[in-house]
């Protein structure tokens, strides 16, 4: 006598759940990166408040509006910055330094400044006078 099953397994395979479940992650993945970005969106420019130091940097690079550097007061060449500034912080525990530049400083020397802190990884703050 031959018997038979009720309940056969199917042996094919369903992708509606597999394909449910890959557009909630993409539809979570969208939300979550469109909210990180956001916060990179918004950008406030720095107000001179009544903020003040906590770290003291030890070297100040000032910055003119016709391009001249300065270190600690001292004028130094352009060529000359990194490896000026590198050697008055290597004996420093706080390796940091402070930007002082005019509010008529070119936008790219600014970021050469900006340049030798990142490739170096010191860390930088950038001065700002009180707003009345």
């Amino acid at each position: 006598m031959k018997i038979q099953r009720r309940n056969k397994a199917n042996p094919e395979f369903s992708l509606a759940a597999m394909t449910d479940v890959i557009l909630l992650m993409l539809i979570f993945f969208m939300i979550t990166s469109s909210a990180a970005n956001q916060s990179a969106i918004d950008v406030n420019l720095p107000k001179a408040g009544a903020t003040e130091d906590n770290i003291p940097n030890p070297l100040t690079v000032s910055i003119k509006p016709d391009g001249s550097f300065f270190v600690d007061d001292n004028p130094v060449n352009k060529g000359e910055l990194e490896q000026i500034i590198v050697a008055k912080l290597a004996s420093q525990p706080n390796k940091s330094f402070t930007i002082r530049a005019d509010e008529n400083t070119l936008h790219k020397d600014v970021v050469f400044v900006m340049e030798i802190a990142e490739k170096n990884k010191f860390n930088i703050a950038i001065a700002t006078v009180k707003d009345k």
